[in-house]
């Protein structure tokens, strides 16, 4: 499988105060991260101005969403506040997009959480709408769209329309090994790219990295699965042991699976970064 050269992203949780925000954003690229993310759940960073202010911290990181809710937006406005944070990031943005998840989060908006088929309509319908609003602007300011799933028909439409996809941490579960469920999802997004596929970069997106298991929590992930904490440690998603050790299944996933874009939660940011220095 050819290598694209890899990049690391780190997810941002929380921003703060100004001055805080700037630390962290020049903590990440002196730790040598190529994108700063941001994620959209309420009680988290506010996505947009975030990566705007980010923006005058760092001349070099892309800056993206990890991901938005779909199911809460609409076309005319998300192509709004993407088009001008696209300008002011001066065409760094990543539009991270996914189908939404959280229940609590529709009805905070007074909508309905749906149907898994209503919400991947309405995910469609964004990433449709979007790209034809933006691409009809004089400037044509239309950022890498990047689609986050696990499932058989959002890896489809990935596939057909995706710049990048990403596989979160239940990409795991599956028939088999965590592995084999992984590279099954690879291999259905490959069928249904066909010759597009070569153009699609694949970003695994992990939870959690330490030495040993006992490093890392993994509570919240456990108290929602029913897994316990060794059992997640098998993920794809979950990279335990030395740096050396973690590197080499990071560049394994490279050559059996195209994956070469790796996202990290803010609490591993440190740690990863070892790990980083040993793959560039």
């Amino acid at each position: 499988m050819n290598a694209r050269s890899f990049r690391f992203g780190v997810e941002l949780l929380n921003a703060g105060s100004r001055s805080a925000w700037r630390g962290k954003v020049r903590e990440a690229e002196d730790l040598g991260y190529d994108v700063l993310q941001v994620p959209d759940h309420l009680g988290m960073v506010a996505p947009f101005p975030a990566l705007v202010a980010a923006a005058d911290v760092t001349t070099g990181m892309r800056l993206g969403t990890y991901v938005l809710n779909a199911g809460v937006l609409s076309p005319a406005y998300l192509a709004r506040e993407a088009a001008d944070t696209y300008r002011l990031t001066d065409g760094r943005l990543e539009l991270g997009l996914g189908a939404g998840y959280v229940p609590e989060e529709f009805a905070a908006v007074g909508l309905s959480f749906g149907t898994p088929g209503s919400r991947l309509r309405k995910l469609e319908e964004i990433v449709t709408g979007v790209r034809e609003r933006l691409a009809a602007e004089a400037d044509a300011p239309l950022p890498p769209i990047m689609l986050a799933g696990v499932g058989d028909r959002i890896l489809t439409l990935a596939a057909r329309t995706a710049d990048i996809i990403s596989f979160p941490i239940n990409v795991g579960f599956g028939e088999g090994t965590p592995e084999q469920a992984l590279g099954a999802r690879v291999r259905h997004v490959r069928e249904a790219a066909g010759e597009r596929f070569g153009e699609i970069e694949l970003n695994l997106f992990v939870a959690g990295v330490g030495h040993q298991v006992a490093d890392i929590d993994l509570s919240v992930i456990s108290a929602a699965t029913g897994m316990p904490a060794e059992q997640l440690a098998e993920l794809p998603g979950v990279l335990v042991g030395p740096p050396q050790q973690i590197a080499e299944t990071l560049l394994r996933y490279r050559e059996e699976f195209g994956i070469s874009y790796i996202s990290v939660l803010e609490p591993h940011m440190k740690t990863f970064a070892d790990v980083i220095a040993l793959l560039r």
